[in-house]
């Protein structure tokens, strides 16, 4: 009897098997070289065969050495099945297919001895989500009727920066009788209410990142839709930041400031001023984390940009030196601001959590009236690299905690003055205008979204555990890679074209769901226009429970 390795990596224990099938196998190669994990591999098997050629039974046994498909079993060179072996296969002859019972991650850890990173976001089941739980059930009929989405004009305008009540503005008569402002007020851009969160350049390839960029300036110039995009951590390329397209772009300063000496060496060559700048405290995916970047992602162009060398790139927990949220407030004032010149809206982003309240309480009573925007990151956000540990168990889900924060800020009176902003799993069922909207009438001024738009770029990852390899550097579509010959797979111009073409969708039927409730504009804090099918979100939420 053949001695058991049963302590070695079974197939029976990964996320994926291939099926294989030999008969329709013509052994092109095309599935082993278009494979980036190197999860599988040419090989021969020996097959014994008994067949019978006579009128009587005479049994012959004929021995063949077959090439066959393997699949590697291997702690990091396994299938995350990406399925691209499925899509250049000309005969259908593999495809990865989910295994339930997997044990990997155990495995994992066991031979590792290391904690299991990967990318993307949590996999819980797309249902599960509190805002699908969530209906707009007011429709306006007789007395007020709703609006003709076709026809009518909509205002889908909403601010990013700080937005003062009538009594904090020094108005003074001139000599004239007109009515002046006597103090400067603090900077406001007036921009559609979806932003593209913030993904850096070295998290994304510099095709995909272009993509986005280009995308962004279409929807500007050409359609009229002012979307603004967020650069993530680590700086942005020098020509853009002395191009007229900086003024759709918001530049994220995080707490490894990476790629900030570029950005203020440039400074004195601006055209335009930035739509804004993002002060990351936390995110989503990773709560209480600093970013990571992989070395394997760290390409020559960006440890140009960022001005470091080919090493991983953990940027610390928090940002050293702010250690309250007075003393941020303070340096945020100082610093970003003052650079600037007191042009640029300047927000903070902290991940959803218990005490995201007390610091948004405490913003909204900043003297110094400077923080022009609170952007709240939910559990379900992406990221490019993580612990498994982090991903799946830490954080805390958006909707509740934007719902506290806008009723904190409607205690105090000053509802509206630092907009809202809240994301992390925003088109994570597919539909984002539903989402956006259902967050509005809880209160947010606008959403940002990530994931969504490398999917529409091509990504072939799901939240189902399929491919999540965006911290490998190896990216099979070219999106969440550097390496010069897979980021060759991704069309820089069809991944713009789709996402100018879904934020067409998206305006259309954002109006399709401020139509019906009669509102021509953005219906911040109406929560009576929704209704929940769940007792306990209708109580949590306090939305009308439907039945």
């Amino acid at each position: 009897m053949a001695t058991m390795k049963v302590n070695e990596l079974a197939k029976d224990d990964l996320f994926w098997q291939i099926e294989y099938k030999h008969d329709r196998c013509t052994m092109c190669g095309r599935c082993v070289a278009a494979c980036p994990f190197k999860a599988i591999v040419a090989g021969v098997e020996k097959r014994r065969k008994v067949v019978s050629e006579d009128i009587k039974p005479n049994p012959k046994v004929y021995f063949q050495t077959v090439p066959v498909i393997k699949q590697v079993l291997d702690t990091y060179n396994f299938c995350r099945g990406c399925g691209i072996c499925e899509r250049v296969c000309p005969n259908d002859a593999i495809r990865p297919v989910r295994n339930p019972d997997f044990r990997f991650p155990a495995k994992y850890r066991g031979f590792e001895g290391d904690p299991f990173k990967r990318g993307g976001r949590n996999n819980l089941e797309v249902g599960d989500r509190t805002l699908d739980k969530i209906r707009i059930g007011r429709i306006s009929q007789m007395t007020d009727p709703s609006l003709d989405a076709q026809r009518h004009t909509f205002d889908l305008l909403t601010p990013f920066g700080r937005v003062l009540s009538p009594d904090e503005i020094n108005f003074q008569v001139d000599k004239e009788g007109n009515l002046v402002v006597k103090d400067n007020l603090p900077p406001v851009r007036w921009i559609y209410p979806i932003i593209i969160g913030d993904m850096s350049i070295g998290a994304l390839s510099w095709r995909v990142w272009e993509a986005l960029a280009i995308a962004t300036a279409y929807l500007n110039e050409v359609v009229g839709i002012p979307i603004r995009m967020c650069s993530g951590e680590g700086g942005v390329p020098v020509r853009l930041l002395k191009s007229k397209y900086l003024k759709y772009m918001i530049l994220q300063i995080a707490s490894g400031h990476f790629g900030w000496n570029r950005i203020i060496n440039a400074m004195p060559h601006m055209v335009e001023d930035p739509a804004g700048i993002l002060i990351k405290i936390g995110q989503g995916a990773k709560p209480g984390d600093g970013g990571l970047l992989m070395a394997k992602k760290v390409a020559k162009h960006i440890q140009e940009i960022r001005g470091v060398p080919r090493t991983d790139l953990l940027s610390p927990p928090n940002h050293q030196g702010l250690y309250s949220i007075e003393e941020s407030v303070q340096k945020m004032f100082l610093s970003m601001s003052a650079a600037f010149k007191f042009r640029v809206p300047v927000a903070i982003k902290v991940a959803a959590s218990a005490t995201s309240v007390s610091v948004y309480n405490n913003l909204l009573r900043d003297p110094y009236n400077i923080v022009g925007g609170f952007f709240l990151d939910g559990i379900d956000g992406g990221t490019g690299a993580a612990h498994e540990i982090s991903l799946d168990h830490t954080g805390h889900p958006v909707v509740s905690i934007l719902r506290d924060c806008y009723r904190a800020a409607l205690h105090q009176g000053k509802q509206g003055q630092i907009p809202l902003w809240a994301g992390g799993g925003m088109g994570k069922g597919w539909n984002l205008a539903a989402d956006a909207f259902k967050m509005i009438c809880l209160g947010a001024n606008g959403i940002f979204t990530g994931k969504l738009m490398i999917q529409l770029a091509g990504c072939v990852g799901n939240d189902k555990g399929k491919c999540n390899a965006c911290n490998t550097g190896l990216c099979p579509v070219g999106i969440c890679t550097q390496d010069p010959i897979l980021v060759k797979r991704l069309d820089i111009d069809k991944a713009a074209e789709n996402i100018v073409n879904y934020f067409i969708a998206v305006d259309h039927e954002l109006k399709k769901l401020m139509a019906p409730i009669g509102n021509s504009s953005l219906p911040i804090g109406r929560s009576t226009a929704l209704i929940s099918t769940d007792k306990s979100v209708a109580e949590r939420l306090d939305i009308p429970f439907a039945c």
